[in-house]
């Protein structure tokens, strides 16, 4: 099936997005500098915020970003239509003291963050980025671009490499940066000087490697998109796109429009900036408190509201064919899915999986169903955890992929398009 010119345009926009975006920190600032250019508001959590109805705001919290549509008649029982997405990826984390090396090597120090599939970090040319922390109290971001490298080991020196690849956690994904003595040399320096900054101002960083390869369309038909960090700039992607449209008017509406894009699921979501911190039920609070909403009314319109929980699930792979559910098996390509899991893994219930088919339905798209093998543990998401604190009605919807955790994830570039149609055809509900 041809790919249509939109669907192909929207890729090339999911493509400047991650290039822009190596590190949850970067993917937070992305999404408020394009809303902002929209015409949304950019908040400080310590400052006032608007106490009236109407308007479009964005506030940052460290790698997480939450943005709002509140119109203009909004009622201290206007429900909410959230959107929840996650800004990190799996990779690997620079450790303190991060310049090492041996036998004239310079490598860095990295520790491994979340669970990605180490082997496909191998051979490519990768790039250090994240933020700075100042003497003078400012915090930057930093990009070193293509500066990294972790060499597989030749097959003339380990003849079973074919049958059988294990990596060391700690003593081969190390990369190269460099050739030199790590006495004398200084990656942070690197990191510093990619923001302008000098390194003997740098008293605390958070940094990450991600790949440096641009996200490319391509395939039979222009069917296909790889990129890194699919999981999940995809959906934050989709998100931010789909509230920039919806919020074109915003004088009336049935619900205020929100996208919450969290830190940490990687790895639990257990941080103040995670789903399972309290950024949106503090953003919440904030907004329905400006509405002159009492703690009933609050609790009314979160009885009323609805979280779009969007994160990237399994497409059937043709080569192992066996890991996937015998009959329930969604395609790349062929729409964004619905994630069902009986032990809750997902919060998608009968209710949900209704309201889900009619976003899509007012969309014109299709949509498939998920759910995991039983031998094969199921994953989760921010979904039950965001409806476990606020207690709001939850639905685990994304695209399918292939290569999941990989460096470079596979995406089908129809499913990229339609999940952000859905999206907005929910931020219009």
């Amino acid at each position: 099936m041809a790919v249509t010119p939109a669907a192909l345009s929207h890729a090339e926009d999911l493509a400047d997005f991650v290039a822009a975006s190596p590190s949850s920190y970067h993917a937070a600032a992305e999404v408020a500098r394009r809303l902002e250019e929209t015409g949304f508001v950019r908040l400080d959590e310590e400052a006032d915020w608007p106490a009236q109805p109407g308007g479009r705001f964005v506030v940052v919290r460290d790698g997480a970003v939450i943005a709002w549509v509140v119109p203009a008649d909004a009622a201290p029982t206007t429900p909410a239509q959230i959107l929840g997405a996650h800004t990190d990826s799996p990779g690997f984390k620079l450790k303190p003291q991060p310049t090492t090396g041996s036998r004239g090597w310079l490598q860095a120090g990295v520790e491994i963050y979340g669970g990605p599939l180490l082997n496909s970090w191998l051979d490519r040319e990768l790039r250090l980025a994240g933020r700075l922390a100042l003497a003078d109290g400012r915090v930057v971001l930093a990009d070193t671009g293509a500066l990294l490298r972790l060499p597989q080991l030749a097959i003339h020196l380990d003849r079973e490499a074919n049958k059988a690849l294990t990596l060391d956690k700690q003593m081969q994904t190390q990369p190269v940066w460099g050739l030199g003595d790590p006495v004398e040399e200084d990656l942070l320096g690197e990191l510093a000087s990619s923001a302008g900054v000098n390194a003997a101002d740098v008293r605390g960083f958070d940094a990450v490697v991600a790949d440096s390869a641009r996200g490319a369309v391509f395939g039979r038909d222009d069917a296909f998109f790889a990129s890194g960090r699919l999981d999940d700039l995809a959906s934050v992607h989709a998100g931010v796109v789909a509230l920039a449209a919806a919020s074109k008017d915003t004088s009336t509406s049935g619900s205020i429009a929100v996208l919450a894009a969290f830190d940490h699921e990687e790895l639990g979501s257990a941080s103040r900036s995670g789903a399972a911190g309290p950024f949106l039920e503090d953003v919440l609070a904030r907004v329905y408190a400006g509405l002159g909403a009492d703690a009933t009314e609050q609790r009314r319109a979160f009885a009323a509201s609805w979280h779009l929980s969007s994160d990237v699930g399994h497409s059937v792979h043709p080569n192992y064919v066996f890991k996937h559910d015998p009959v329930v098996q969604p395609l790349l390509g062929s729409g964004p899915i619905l994630k069902i899991n009986a032990n809750q893994r997902y919060a998608t219930d009968a209710v949900g999986s209704a309201a889900w088919a009619q976003w899509c339905d007012t969309a014109g798209v299709a949509s498939q169903e998920f759910v995991s093998n039983n031998s094969v543990p199921c994953g989760s998401t921010i979904g039950p955890i965001t409806a476990t604190r606020l207690g709001i009605r939850t639905v685990d919807v994304g695209i399918p992929i292939l290569s999941m955790h990989s460096a470079r994830e596979l995406a089908g570039v129809s499913d990229l398009h339609d999940l952000t149609r859905v999206a907005e055809a929910f931020f219009r509900a």
